[in-house]
C-alpha cells in the first residue's frame, strides 16, 4: 500500500495562510461588505450614477476578496479528507489527485500573499495603463501592438475587468501607443511593477537580411485617483485638439470628430482619447487621466524634493527592466529580479503572474532595505 504523508506540506500552507487571513481581516471585510450592501440597497442610489458605481464596484471587489478567502479556506480543508481517502484506497491515482491539490493550492496562496504585500498609498485601486513604441521602427510599433495584447491577455486570465481608451496605429505594423484601464483591485499595486521600458531582441520579421533587431517600448502605469479631481487646470494651460477616430493603417472608424487630444501646455503631458462614443466623453476621460498624472507629477516632485534636502536621491528603477528573447534560446528576464521565463510565448500570451509576483516581492524588499 502506498503511504502518502504531506502533513509538512499541508502545514506550511495554514501558516502561510493564517497570515494571510490576518492581514486580510476577514470580520473588518465582512463588515464592509454589510454596510456596502445597505448602501447599495438603498432608495434613490442611482439618482447619483457617480457614487452609484462608486457603491456596487466597491460591494463587487469586497465580495470577490472575501470569496477568495473562504474558497481556500474550504479547499484546504477538504485536502486534509481528500489525503486521508487517498492513503485509504491506496491507489496512485487518488495520491495523484491530492498532489494536484496541493500544487494548486500553493500557488493560490502563494499569490494571495503577494497580494498582502499591495500596501502602498495606491495599490488597491485600479490601473490606467499606458503602452508607446520606442526606438526600433516598424519592429517597434509591433512590439507595443504585443505587449498590449499580453496584458489584455493576462486581464482576460484573471476575468478583470478592461477597458481600452485609446489606440493610435502605426502606418505600418502596430500601434505608435495604447491606453486601457484595468477596473480590479489592486491592479494598480499589481501592474505598477510593470512599468518601464521593455525591450524585444528578435530576427526582423520586417526586414530583409535576416538580421537580429533590438526594439523597445514604454509602458507606463497610473492609479485610477478620486482625488485626482481636486487638481484644478485652468482652461488656458491646455490646449483641446479633435480629430476622427482611426483604426489599423490609418483607416477612419469615425465620421464625426469625436477623439480628443488634451496637451498639458506648461508640462508638455499630451493624453488623447478615442474609443467613447461621444467627444464629450472622450474629453471626459482624458481630463481624468491628466489630472492623475499632474497629481503623480506633484507628489513626485514633492518626494524628491525632500529626497534632496535629506541628501539621499537613489534611482529605484532602471530605464530597461525587462528583455524578451526571440532568437537561440528563447527567454524572458526581468533585469531586476532576476526572474525568467523560458517560454515567451507563454508570458505574451498573459501568463505573466510570475514575472510581477517577483516584481512586487523584489518592490518590497527594497523599500524595506
Amino acid at each position: 500500500m502506498l503511504e502518502f504523508d504531506p502533513s509538512a506540506e499541508i502545514q506550511a500552507l495554514r501558516t502561510t495562510f493564517a497570515n494571510i487571513r490576518e492581514v486580510v481581516d476577514v470580520d473588518s471585510l465582512r463588515a464592509q461588505i454589510a454596510r456596502l450592501e445597505e448602501e447599495a440597497a438603498a432608495p434613490g442610489l442611482w439618482d447619483d450614477t457617480a457614487n452609484a458605481q462608486k457603491v456596487t464596484s466597491a460591494l463587487s471587489h469586497s465580495q470577490s476578496a472575501l470569496s477568495r478567502v473562504e474558497s481556500v479556506e474550504r479547499r484546504l480543508d477538504d485536502l486534509e479528507v481528500l489525503v486521508e481517502l487517498a492513503n485509504e484506497m491506496g491507489d496512485e491515482d487518488s495520491v495523484a489527485e491530492a498532489k494536484r491539490e496541493i500544487t494548486e493550492l500553493e500557488k493560490i496562496i502563494g499569490d494571495l500573499e503577494v497580494q498582502t504585500l499591495l500596501d502602498g498609498e495606491y495599490d488597491e485601486r485600479a490601473a490606467v495603463v499606458t503602452i508607446r513604441s520606442g526606438a526600433g521602427g516598424d519592429d517597434a510599433t509591433d512590439f507595443a501592438e504585443m505587449l498590449l495584447r499580453m496584458y489584455l491577455r493576462w486581464a482576460e486570465r484573471h476575468k478583470y475587468p478592461v477597458k481600452v481608451m485609446d489606440t493610435s496605429y502605426a502606418e505600418g505594423a502596430g500601434i505608435k501607443s495604447a491606453t486601457f484601464e484595468v477596473d480590479a483591485p489592486y491592479a494598480y499595486g499589481i501592474l505598477s511593477v510593470e512599468a518601464g521600458t521593455h525591450r524585444l531582441a528578435r530576427i526582423s520579421p520586417f526586414g530583409s537580411a535576416d538580421k537580429r533587431q533590438t526594439s523597445f517600448a514604454a509602458v507606463e502605469v497610473i492609479p485610477v485617483m478620486e482625488e485626482a479631481q481636486e487638481v484644478e487646470i485652468p482652461e488656458t494651460d491646455i490646449r483641446v485638439d479633435v480629430f476622427r477616430s482611426s483604426g489599423p493603417g490609418g483607416q477612419s472608424v469615425n465620421t464625426t470628430d469625436s477623439a480628443v487630444r488634451i496637451t498639458h501646455i506648461p508640462t508638455g503631458i499630451v493624453v488623447s482619447m478615442q474609443n467613447e462614443k461621444s467627444q464629450i466623453q472622450n474629453r471626459a476621460a482624458a481630463m481624468r487621466v491628466l489630472q492623475t498624472r499632474l497629481l503623480l507629477l506633484q507628489r513626485e516632485e514633492e518626494a524628491a524634493k525632500k529626497k534632496e534636502l535629506a541628501g539621499t536621491i537613489t534611482a529605484s528603477w532602471g530605464d530597461q527592466m525587462r528583455s524578451y528573447f526571440l532568437y537561440g534560446q528563447q527567454l524572458v528576464k526581468d533585469l531586476r529580479t532576476g526572474y525568467e521565463v523560458g517560454n515567451p510565448a507563454t508570458v505574451f500570451d498573459g501568463d505573466l503572474d510570475g514575472l510581477i509576483n517577483a516584481g512586487i516581492r523584489w518592490r518590497k524588499r527594497k523599500i524595506e532595505d
